[in-house]
């Protein structure tokens, strides 16, 4: 008996219908019962395998593995067992499982995808066995069933087809391949010929649209091309984002730099001699903790959260945190065809009637011959409610007409189908005979051109029947070429009359000395937003790639029309069996050449995606059908169709676009490229800040004068650190964010000129506030020593706060000047900076604080002093942006 294997074993349909039957030792009147009893214990049911699930508290575990979050528990340690501030180790304690929370709330659950693809299998499926027809769950199908499949079926299971009557199986969600797939049981096929081109196959999921059929199972499970995408999912590594890359390597710095602060600060304090070990332990713990931005995880998070509510008010739906700011890190977008660029819907674009080529928007009189053929010749069914169903090109027909102002239902009603010639993939053409009111018969004949041109005699012109001599058929070749090559669809349409049926209704007798009307071309049509989304991406520095199931010529044509290749850019399209003809070095160097991928499989995607992830670029993939899922899943940011998407693409995916706009897309980059730039704008707040604080207490502590206490450290780090922090992750996209080029997967938070930043503002931040130390102490208003350390203590720590305050309006561009970005323009940064500043201020101003945060009263002079250190550091890096934009830093 034939082994069950994937697309890498026996090639069936490379096989003759008898020799597949005897691999399987079945018969066209299927197995016994007590063959498939075996079977099904050999094979197990025909159902996909899970992945192994995680368990909510694996998952809220799994949020610790991050290196900023141990780092943040290891301060929470020493903060609470050893410097015994409890307060602090609470609050970093509190950041972190709110953090945790947060993230197995937003995290989708990989097994979804698999989940979707099981609701998909048909519940039921009509079988042979025992010369008897049945129906059985499809679950219970073996290899070597024999299954019977007509118009509305679901695939239950991978068949090589033995019989095909007028059979068309729409597998766009396999192949991305716009048009159901005509079924040839007499086509040669080649062993690498690609899924799509495979027509004496049916594929488990895919629908049946027309014809009937009967096929033997030669695949179940798992070792279905389903369950091949099942297994992808299953085993598809899960990418970090540049995000979380971003976040543990600054986690990583901060902590060497932070310990070797801290051991510096140890060894030089007890070298002086100014303090026992265990005290100076204390006082560099105390430095470590101040260092450590632990409300970071939170803040980052908060704003991705933000920016997640406003993008889903924009259509794009974010499953992952993380993705916000991954589209705006996107170098590539790989996006599939039908359905994404495309309408996914059969559309008449153009007309070819009266000798007379136009558009399919023009007017057309409702008594065009061609008009009446293409609506008459068709299956179509016209719903009450308007709905079409049928296949997706007589659809498209139906609704020409409709649009037109022709009314199909009357005229079908009125000029009844009396019989009928159905299309069969032989001689590629399908004619229906209706009844006239005046007692006549009307033949009418739609299909293939060159095929419906050999029965022709006469050609309409202008209401007038000619003669069709050769000159006049090569026009209509010549035109049926010209369409094709702009990748239409095109279909002949003839007619004759007759007076009575004859004797025998087929082929013979009815279609020839026909009239030549028309033809139609037909295409699945670029979505009217897709091009200027397409420019707008380009116009960002980012790359649009396509990648489709569809054929070559169609695939270009789409391309070139959305402005993703020029024309004559033969070379930019390379097709799926091209691809599996080159090596992985030789693709890799030549993956940048490409720009459109045709007839290609999930397998192809996946590597596509990977070739371009291992030249260091971000990823984004669109997609929305089961062939996307794995690629979905292994790109950077998968995007699936929140409309035509099916499940298993939406649950592989990061973001799904709920009204399947590739416009969107361009959107979400945007806010994407603004979340970026926000966190950057919170981490070059916070860390200069925490510089600041770093610079004050080492240099206090060098100096040998009293430092700061701990609890003023935790209030600073409370009202000026966290509210401005998230205050300034809604602040308004800067103006050009679009006009510059990715930042790419190198880059990170401390790229273009935040690292100098942070540096020389911390620095800053530090000296001034020694400075106001050193004036209180040299301009002292009290007499006692006591006192006066006490205010210049007081002075230090409102100047530290108030100089962050200040600061923040700073960080609102990294080298735009405050004043030419609307400094109060963000409602909820002014609220914020007053908050804290009340809130500080209370600590030194209301009696009954003093006591507890180790602070005096100021006077008005003192207070002058400690304003002007905070006016100072806008003024001064104010001065430095001004001098940076001269030197030519933007």
């Amino acid at each position: 008996m034939a082994e069950q294997k994937t697309d890498q074993g026996p090639k069936y349909y490379a096989q003759s219908a008898e020799d597949v039957l005897k691999q399987f030792q079945s018969t066209a009147q299927g197995l016994s019962d007590a063959e498939i009893q075996k079977r099904l214990e050999k094979y197990g049911p025909n159902a996909l395998a899970e992945g192994k699930r995680k368990t909510k508290i694996q998952r809220f575990f799994d949020q610790f593995k991050d290196f900023m979050i141990i780092v943040l528990l290891v301060a929470a340690v020493i903060s609470g067992a050893v410097a015994q501030e409890w307060a602090d180790a609470l609050i970093i304690l509190a950041v972190v499982l709110i953090n945790a929370f947060m993230g197995v709330i937003q995290e989708s659950k990989a097994e979804e995808a698999i989940d979707a693809l099981k609701e998909m299998a048909t519940p039921e499926a009509r079988v042979r066995r025992n010369n008897a027809v049945s129906s059985v769950s499809s679950e219970k199908l073996v290899p070597g069933d024999i299954v019977l499949l007509e118009a509305g079926d679901v695939v239950p299971a991978d068949l090589r087809l033995i019989e095909a009557a007028s059979l068309k199986i729409e597998e766009a969600a396999l192949t991305g391949e716009s048009v159901p797939v005509e079924k040839d049981l007499n086509a040669t096929i080649a062993e690498d010929a690609p899924l799509g081109d495979r027509a004496n196959m049916a594929y488990m999921n895919s629908n049946v649209t027309y014809g009937r059929g009967v096929g033997v199972v030669v695949g179940t499970g798992m070792h279905t091309q389903v369950g091949q995408i099942a297994g992808m999912l299953n085993s598809a590594k899960e990418n970090s984002t540049p995000l979380q890359d971003n976040l543990n390597s600054l986690g990583k710095t901060l902590t060497i730099l932070i310990l070797i602060i801290a051991a510096i600060m140890f060894v030089v304090g007890f070298a002086r001699g100014e303090a026992s070990w265990i005290d100076m332990l204390l006082v560099s713990i105390s430095l470590a903790v101040a260092a450590i931005p632990e409300g970071l995880p939170a803040i980052v998070t908060i704003i991705l959260a933000l920016g997640t509510q406003k993008m889903a008010k924009r259509s794009a739906l974010v499953r992952k945190l993380p993705a916000v700011e991954t589209l705006g890190s996107t170098d590539i977008i790989a996006s599939d065809k039908t359905g994404t660029l495309t309408m996914n819907q059969m559309t008449v674009e153009k007309v070819y009637t009266n000798g007379q080529l136009q558009e399919a928007s023009a007017d057309i009189a409702t008594d065009n011959t061609t008009l009446r053929v293409m609506t008459m010749s068709n299956d179509t069914q016209i719903q009450t409610d308007g709905k079409l169903l049928g296949d997706p090109t007589e659809t498209a027909l139906v609704q020409y007409g409709f649009d037109h102002e022709f009314n199909v239902s009357d005229v079908v009603a009125g000029e009844p189908r009396v019989a009928e010639v159905p299309f069969d993939s032989e001689r590629k053409l399908m004619t229906t005979v209706h009844q006239l009111a005046d007692g006549k018969l009307f033949v009418a004949v739609k299909g293939a051109p060159d095929q419906l041109l050999k029965r022709v005699t006469q050609i309409e012109k202008d209401g007038q029947s000619v003669p069709a001599d050769d000159a006049a058929k090569q026009t209509i070749l010549e035109v049926n070429t010209s369409l094709a090559k702009n990748a239409l669809r095109v279909l002949a349409m003839a007619y004759k009359f007759i007076d009575t049926l004859p004797d025998e209704i087929s082929s013979d007798s009815l279609e020839n000395d026909l009239i030549f009307s028309g033809l139609v071309g037909m295409i699945d049509p670029e979505r009217p937003e897709a091009k200027d989304a397409v420019a707008k991406a380009k116009s960002a520095g980012i790359r649009p790639i396509m990648i489709t199931g569809d054929h070559q010529v169609t695939a270009e044509a789409i391309a070139v029309r959305l402005g993703i290749v020029e024309p004559g850019h033969d070379e930019a399209v390379i097709t799926g069996a091209e691809l599996d003809d080159m090596d992985e070095k030789t693709f890799d160097e030549k993956v940048d050449q490409y720009s459109v991928y045709a007839r290609v499989s999930p397998e192809h995607k996946v590597r596509i995606v990977s070739a371009w992830q291992a030249k260091g670029k971000v990823v984004a993939m669109t997609g929305d059908g089961v062939n996307d899922a794995p690629a979905l899943k292994s790109a950077d940011i998968g995007i699936g169709m929140g409309i035509t998407g099916t499940e298993v693409s939406k649950g592989a995916s990061d973001m799904v676009l709920a009204d399947d706009n590739f416009a969107t897309i361009v959107v979400a980059v945007e806010e994407g490229r603004k979340v970026f730039a926000n966190i950057q704008k919170s981490i070059q707040y916070l860390l200069s800040a925490n510089l600041g604080e770093v610079l004050t207490l080492f240099m206090m502590t060098l100096m040998g004068w009293d430092i700061l206490k701990p609890v003023q450290l935790l209030w600073i780090n409370l009202v000026t650190d966290t509210f401005p922090a998230i205050a300034l992750g809604v602040e308004p996209t800067e103006p050009g964010i679009m006009d510059r080029k990715p930042r790419g997967r190198n880059s990170n938070f401390f790229s273009g000129g935040v690292a100098s930043s942070v540096l020389y503002q911390g620095i800053l931040e530090g000296l001034l506030t020694l400075g106001v130390y050193l004036w209180a102490i040299n301009f002292p208003v009290h007499t006692t020593q006591a006192e006066i350390h006490a205010d210049a203590l007081t002075m230090a720590y409102a100047t530290l706060g108030l100089i962050q305050l200040f600061h923040a309006f700073n960080v609102k561009s990294i080298h735009q000047s405050l004043f030419s970005i609307h400094p109060f323009a963000n409602r909820a940064f002014n609220l914020s900076i007053l908050g804290s500043f009340i809130l500080l201020g209370a600590t030194i101003a209301i009696p009954g604080f003093n006591s507890l945060f180790h602070v005096t009263t100021l006077n008005l002079v003192q207070w002058s002093a400690v304003l002007t250190a905070g006016i100072a550091i806008l003024v001064i890096v104010e001065i430095v942006k001004f001098v940076q934009r001269r030197m030519g830093r933007e």
